[in-house]
């Protein structure tokens, strides 16, 4: 296991960017909460928060390259930006070219509804663009955990997870190259999310820091910690899951710049492997098996 080095040539078998490690909180720094990840030729975003287009054209990724979007849960901080990869996908591609959405059921409703507010945008452009005189081309498949699908050569398995009242909720895991990374989204320790970070390579887990959003007087703030992993729980599925390496986001509070060995020191507290986290575009990979013989 590596942290991506962008002076190596050679291409990783799976490549994991946190293009948004923030949180429903507004961030000066922090885009809301959306992964990159790079399988050989799939390019998946999972999750669209705030900023999302920005930070994947920081990545080198413009919405006409992506091979999918998985959306983990329709919680608004996880999906603020859809409208915006599927328009600017649609504008940037030369020809009508499809955008496929996978998510738990409401995503097409979510879509649909999308697509309605963008309806005047469209007429807009129709008006002004003769060679932009189709519509946008979203096709949504709604996942239940238990499905499995291939996009551009990895493969995808869908997994329950626990974020309850907000259900349903999904993580995705993704395989290639014999890598796999798990992408849990918001969730608590549960069975299924163990499961389906079994032997991953990587494991990408939304967190907080319980002990320090106590500190605010605010019972709202306090509800958060019953549905999402503290780094301590995270460290934990990791441990329990034998995973390579443990991928920190969605920081609630934010993680201040100096304070990244406090909250590893607290996953390394639970788990004896890498611990990942920092800013937005922080980089992990899972380097391609060396040939045999």
């Amino acid at each position: 296991m590596s942290i991506a080095d962008p002076s190596i040539d050679e291409v990783p078998a799976i490549e994991v960017v946190l293009l948004g490690t923030g949180s429903p909180l507004p961030s000066p720094d922090r885009a809301g909460p959306a992964t990159l990840v790079r399988a050989g030729e799939a390019t998946l975003l999972v999750d669209c928060g705030r900023g999302v287009v920005m930070r994947l054209a920081a990545a080198g990724v413009v919405p006409p390259m992506l091979s999918a979007v998985l959306l983990t849960h329709l919680h608004s901080d996880h999906i603020t930006d859809l409208n915006d990869v599927i328009t600017t996908q649609w504008v940037m591609s030369p020809t009508s070219t499809s955008l496929p959405v996978y998510g738990p059921p409401g995503t097409a409703q979510v879509v649909g509804a999308t697509l309605e507010m963008l309806r005047l945008d469209q007429r807009y452009r129709h008006d002004h663009h003769d060679d932009l005189q189709h519509p946008p081309d979203v096709v949504v498949t709604e996942v239940e955990p238990g499905a499995t699908f291939e996009v551009a050569g990895a493969a995808v398995s869908v997994h329950r997870t626990d974020h309850r009242p907000v259900a349903p909720t999904v993580g995705y895991r993704v395989e290639h190259a014999g890598a796999a990374a798990a992408l849990a989204g918001d969730s608590v320790p549960c069975d299924e999310l163990d499961a389906m970070c079994a032997g991953a390579d990587l494991y990408v887990q939304t967190v907080i820091r319980e002990d320090l959003v106590r500190l605010v007087p605010s019972a709202r703030l306090h509800d958060i910690c019953d549905y999402h992993s503290t780094v301590e729980q995270a460290a934990a599925t990791a441990a329990r899951a034998g995973v390579g390496t443990l991928v920190l986001t969605h920081y609630v509070p934010p993680l201040q710049p100096g304070a990244e060995d406090e909250w590893r020191a607290l996953a390394s507290a639970h788990f004896d492997g890498p611990v990942v986290l920092g800013p937005d575009l922080t980089t992990a990979s899972v380097p391609r098996a060396a040939p045999e013989g």
